[in-house]
């Protein structure tokens, strides 16, 4: 596989690396000078460190903020995780949506009509203006409510027009300028097959679908890979470095390895298959309950695993998952930013950024990171301490 971007060998042997030359080495399972410190921040974060700015970007404004902390940057842009069939018309699928706020709480409906029926969704997120395009909505009403309604969407069901393919293009032109040599591109896609199911039929349904409509359950999960699969192939012919994976739904707290890789793994490979033959490298998000799915895991086909989340927010520690995998899965985590960056002292900060440092660099195959996007109303000296240790502590000579 030519894979893109890889750093020559004579970057690598040199002291200083860019931020983005260091993320291709590790993504390229090369060594880098040092390992990547790659925050993820979107607009929660955003809006809080920036308060006199309106629109709130994952891009630009999260380079600007990676360059403030001087940390390495994957930006997350999520551009594309409300598919097309969502967001406007198309022959025998009109698409009305309706929205409204009541106490305080930012509600939308979407209907699409079609010769066969009316599929309708409601869903809701908190009215904050400045985050609410990054924000995941609720689902309060779901769209696949029944066989019927799946068989409706099914039969109607558009194909994306080139119009979208070229606006892709584009933005991976734009994103790529911006971020320049601080790092790479790495944008959501529209999400894992069971991720993307669940958005549409209740999970409590979809988990039991398997064993009470095995012949729908998967029938769906079928069609939803064969669409989410042609989207990432979409994805991997414009200039975006990694496409994301979020995975997040069949986490290790909800299921066990069995079911995983029995009802989800088949589908789910499909999409890191796609990338991975399309030339970029995927990045698999499970920021929580993992550690019964290492096995699944490793059968998955992905270049990261983004994240190896502690106790509490997981149960994942990063010694035993390094051991586990090797340096065949690069792993991400694992800093607690809820409980721990938020209110830790810097000097706690830094011994603990250098401890995981110490177990996670082993070999190369590891991204410093938060195990989730960073909070508002974390200190300014707290992240500040935790990448200059990880920035001190990551070094591989």
């Amino acid at each position: 596989m030519d894979l893109i971007g890889s750093p020559s060998l004579k970057n690598i042997l040199e002291e200083k690396m860019t931020g983005r030359e260091r993320i291709l080495a590790v993504l390229n399972k090369q060594v880098p000078d040092r390992i990547p410190v790659t925050f993820f921040v979107q607009e929660e974060y955003l809006s809080w460190f920036y308060p006199e700015r309106k629109n709130i970007s994952r891009v630009s404004d999260a380079v600007d903020c990676a360059r403030h902390y001087g940390f390495d940057i994957i930006t997350r842009d999520n551009k594309y995780t409300k598919p097309y069939w969502l967001n406007k018309s198309y022959p025998n699928w009109e698409v009305q949506e309706e929205t409204w706020i009541e106490n305080d709480i930012y509600y939308r409906k979407t209907a699409i009509k079609t010769p066969g029926g009316t599929l309708d969704q409601i869903e809701t997120a908190p009215n904050d203006p400045r985050i609410l395009k990054g924000v995941h909505f609720h689902m309060q009403d779901y769209l696949l409510k029944s066989v019927e309604s799946f068989e409706i969407f099914k039969k109607y069901f558009p194909e994306i027009d080139k119009r979208e393919l070229e606006e892709r293009r584009e933005r991976a032109r734009y994103s790529k300028n911006i971020i320049g040599d601080l790092g790479i591109t790495c944008p959501w896609g529209i999400g894992g097959v069971y991720n993307s199911v669940s958005s549409y039929r209740n999970i409590q349904e979809l988990l039991m679908d398997p064993y009470i409509q095995p012949d729908f359950y998967h029938d769906l999960m079928d069609f939803f890979t064969k669409w989410i699969v042609k989207d990432y192939q979409i994805m991997t012919e414009t200039e975006f470095d990694a496409l994301g994976i979020q995975g997040n739904i069949a986490n290790g707290a909800l299921m066990g390895d069995d079911f995983f890789s029995q009802y989800i793994l088949p589908y789910e490979k499909r999409i890191s298959d796609t990338i991975r033959s399309g030339g970029k490298f995927s990045i698999y998000h499970n920021c929580g309950y993992a550690h019964n799915l290492y096995k699944s895991y490793r059968e998955l086909g992905i270049d990261v695993w983004e994240t190896v989340a502690p106790s509490p927010m997981g149960d994942n520690n990063l010694r035993e998952a390094r051991n586990f995998f090797g340096e065949d899965l690069i792993l991400s985590g694992n800093l607690d930013q809820v409980n721990f960056l938020k209110r830790a002292t810097p000097d706690e900060i830094r011994e603990t950024v250098k401890e995981i440092m110490c177990q996670g660099k082993k070999g190369g195959a590891f991204l410093f990171s938060a195990s989730d996007y960073l909070e508002p109303e974390t200190p300014e000296e707290n992240i500040k301490a935790a990448v200059s240790a990880a920035i001190e502590w990551g070094g591989l000579k």
